[in-house]
């Protein structure tokens, strides 16, 4: 039996329109992401649940680490843009479920290790710089958030494990 080809999977909310769904795979593949299977999540969960627009399943510390490269430089910038884009969707009606979910972040999940990177639309350009360099083996529970105050990328549940 042979192993089958590494994936990255996508899971979008409903409220993400199907134009940045395009814009976000394009995206992915600019930078050698492995090919993209895109789901939608259902609609009818409740407002405590899923707390992410998008989540991508993919080989994080791989993607990561090609993220360095300069041929991806402009790739990288387009990238930003579109968690930018995805974390802020269109204005929602006002009193609708959507006005009460906005600026939700996007999820890197590495599917080796189940970490969880968490990026908010309003990330400074230091943080993306810091992701890149990111070493996903110094930790071992997510999810990850980058503390501005610090400078880095951090779990706060290692930090209390010890």
């Amino acid at each position: 039996m042979t192993d089958a080809p590494p994936r990255a999977e996508l899971l979008l909310d409903q409220e993400v329109p199907d134009d940045l769904r395009r814009e976000l795979v394009a995206a992915l593949d600019a930078l050698g992401a492995p090919p993209a299977r895109v789901h939608r999540v259902l609609d009818h969960r409740g407002a405590a649940d899923i707390p992410w627009i998008v989540l991508v399943s993919l080989p994080l510390q791989a993607f990561l680490s090609g993220l360095g490269a300069e041929a991806v430089k402009d790739a990288y910038e387009a990238f930003k843009g579109v968690v930018r884009r995805a974390s802020r969707p269109s204005e929602p009606a006002p009193g609708t479920l959507g006005a009460a979910c906005r600026d939700r972040p996007m999820v890197l999940r590495d599917q080796a290790s189940g970490l969880d990177v968490v990026l908010e639309a309003d990330l400074p350009a230091e943080a993306y710089d810091r992701l890149v360099g990111l070493d996903l083996a110094e930790f071992t529970v997510g999810p990850l958030h980058y503390d501005r105050a610090q400078g880095r990328w951090r779990s706060l549940l290692d930090e209390a494990a010890g």
